[in-house]
């Protein structure tokens, strides 16, 4: 996400790997842009996850309407979370913006959008009665998807830690874009389909939704596999 662009400048940290060259820093106030949208990103997070704990999916009854609004804010709080983390990263990789500040904060940010997320659509805001007293989990997602998802990325930051600190370089691999761009995508795609359409068992809505939901948690958990290879690979040469 947007940490890919924030190169490790620490002259005391060896790169494996041929070094690329590196673009002129860039001076003045706006170097400071990729930091702001990182705070703009946790403030669109907050606003998420407060929305989605004081809100709850109406009854699945004969009076139900889909709940349009609190859907399409919550899809444009997320969306806009998503569209500061592709600018903040653009921008650093332009600019050669460089601070510990967009290091830690960046990736921070990151994973309270897209975690805090998929907590919420896996918690009590979307735990429905059925009127055969089934209860149904409208956006799809379980609490353990959402365990699977956290546990990934606790993973991944763990070993690109570790290894980072021997010096390697662990830039995200083409899986984890993937997996973020389908996270994202499922997101956005739950959200828009409980605006406007009935999440009932059997309904075309219901089908999507679970499509989208299981194909997001498959490839976040296959996503792990190239990271594990480039770890054992690591630890094999010696690093």
């Amino acid at each position: 996400m947007g940490t890919l662009g924030r190169v490790n400048s620490d002259p005391g940290i060896a790169q494996s790997g041929p070094v690329l060259p590196q673009r002129a820093a860039a001076v003045g106030w706006w170097v400071a842009v990729p930091n702001i949208l990182t705070l703009l990103r946790l403030l669109l997070a907050a606003g998420l996850i407060t929305l989605l704990s004081v809100w709850r999916y109406p009854k699945l009854d004969q009076s139900f309407v889909p709940p349009t609004g609190p859907m399409l804010w919550a899809c444009l709080l997320f969306s806009l979370g998503a569209l500061t983390d592709l600018l903040d990263g653009l921008l650093a990789r332009r600019w050669g913006v460089i601070s510990k500040f967009g290091r830690i904060m960046d990736p921070f940010a990151d994973k309270i959008l897209v975690v805090g997320a998929f907590a919420m659509l896996a918690g009590p805001a979307f735990d429905c009665q059925l009127s055969n007293g089934k209860a149904l989990q409208v956006s799809g997602v379980m609490p353990w998807m959402a365990l699977v998802i956290l546990s990934r990325e606790l993973l991944v930051t763990t070993i690109r830690a570790v290894l980072e600190a021997r010096g390697i370089d662990f830039s995200a691999s083409l899986s984890g874009k993937a997996k973020m761009a389908v996270q994202c995508g499922c997101i956005i795609g739950v959200f828009v389909i409980l605006a406007f359409w009935s999440p009932m068992p059997g309904m075309p809505a219901r089908k999507l939704i679970d499509a989208m939901v299981w194909t997001s948690v498959i490839v976040t958990a296959l996503s792990i596999v190239p990271y594990a290879f480039r770890a054992a690979q690591a630890s094999a040469s010696g690093h």
